[in-house]
């Protein structure tokens, strides 16, 4: 399906954080896949490994990123791009929903610290 409408994402919700898919193998993709992440104020996210890049890229709010033991403040407008292997951790310190966007390619696996490995739903 080249169009995929807000009512088509797909809904998950993980470690407080809720993320909608619009590209993925499921939704016709055949390569990357694409999801709207929404961060609510006081959420952290446990640090976790990927096996893939990431484009990861702020729409709204404020986020304290820490990426290879380095943290950043991204605000809005911003962009990280997390490699393959990176270690990365996700917090929003602020008061206010903080909005992402997304980008990998089909495969993503997140590798947590205490060895658990993540298959994303929102990235199959």
């Amino acid at each position: 399906m080249p169009v995929v409408r807000p009512s088509d994402a797909v809904v998950h919700e993980m470690h407080g954080a809720r993320f909608l898919s619009y590209a993925a193998p499921s939704s016709g993709s055949e390569e990357l896949c694409a999801w709207r992440g929404e961060i609510p104020a006081g959420t952290r996210a446990p640090a976790h490994a990927v096996n893939r890049e990431e484009v990861f890229h702020l729409l709204a709010g404020e986020l304290l990123i820490t990426l290879d033991g380095t943290a950043h403040r991204v605000t809005a407008g911003d962009t990280v791009v997390v490699n393959p292997g990176a270690t990365l951790a996700v917090e929003n310190p602020t008061t206010e929903v903080a909005v992402s966007w997304v980008t990998t390619s089909h495969g993503l696996e997140a590798t947590l610290t205490d060895g658990t490995r993540i298959v994303p739903p929102w990235a199959r």
